[in-house]
């Protein structure tokens, strides 16, 4: 029998977010902060964004700009501009890198000013938070990713899980159930900055756009020693891309958009490629 015949998905998932408490990571069940609950963070189960989280990591990050113009940063990264997935993210990529276009009154003149989403100067300023099980209706579809990484209220980046006792539920199955997610669930990806995929065992990081040749392992913790042979894929990747102050250099200066002729790509550095 082997070693792994015991070991569920639940397993997994519970060990997964046991590592992200490592780090630092707040845990929470995704049905215990579903609309309706006594701690619910949303008011509908097609809000994929914890308002209050970002409205309150906003307010910290930019202490300067008045609460109205915060709201409207608010709405304008809650807000879809367009029917395609992929330009959705990048204009949500461009806030995440580039701050929030914002104006307000001061002293009766008009001032034009950026509010920024990300705090990279105190990583502890910002609301780290990871949720499994959290679930996703859009067009009267329910789906239900298995772990989903928000930084300050944002679903920023989304874990599928299979289990590794079963000889028929490959990384490629996850794969594919991130395809069939796009569809079903857009909203969620349009805020997406990194996919992974893992049976426990083998794990794999790609984007949005990765194709199933894409999605890389990671092969470093700490950037600088290669993980020793033996070492489980999917802890050497977690605690080497989700530590804070990484996640943030990977995400905001290591992912770039290829405008590739018919399609845009969607990029992120393999781990020999960080630094």
């Amino acid at each position: 029998m082997s070693i792994y015949a015991k070991i569920s998905e639940s397993v997994v998932e519970e060990t997964v977010l046991a590592w992200f408490e490592t780090l630092g990571y707040a845990v929470e069940s995704g049905p215990a902060i579903s609309p309706g609950e006594p701690r619910a963070e949303r008011e509908e189960y097609n809000q994929v964004v914890l308002k209050g989280r970002l409205r309150r990591a906003l307010a910290d990050i930019n202490p300067d700009i008045p609460l109205e113009a915060i709201d409207e940063a608010l709405r304008k990264v809650t807000r879809t501009e367009s029917p395609s997935l992929v330009e959705n993210n990048r204009r949500f990529h461009r806030m995440l890198t580039d701050g929030v276009d914002v104006s307000y009154r001061d002293n009766g003149r008009v001032v034009h000013d950026k509010a920024w989403l990300l705090d990279l100067n105190d990583t502890e300023n910002n609301n780290w938070l990871v949720a499994n099980q959290f679930a996703v209706v859009e067009n009267k579809v329910n789906r239900r990713p298995d772990i989903i990484v928000f930084v300050n209220g944002l679903p920023l980046a989304v874990i599928e899980l299979k289990n590794p006792a079963d000889e028929k539920a490959t990384i490629h199955q996850a794969y594919n159930q991130f395809q069939t997610y796009k569809g079903d669930i857009p909203t969620l990806f349009g805020y997406n900055e990194l996919l992974i995929i893992s049976d426990g065992l083998e794990a794999r990081m790609g984007t949005l756009t990765s194709g199933w040749d894409r999605f890389i392992p990671w092969r470093t913790v700490d950037g600088k020693q290669i993980a020793p042979k033996g070492s489980i894929e999917l802890e050497v990747l977690l605690k080497g891309v989700f530590d804070k102050r990484r996640f943030l250099d990977l995400i905001l200066n290591f992912v770039v958009f290829e405008d590739g002729g018919a399609a845009i790509m969607k990029k992120v550095a393999a781990y020999h490629q960080f630094h």
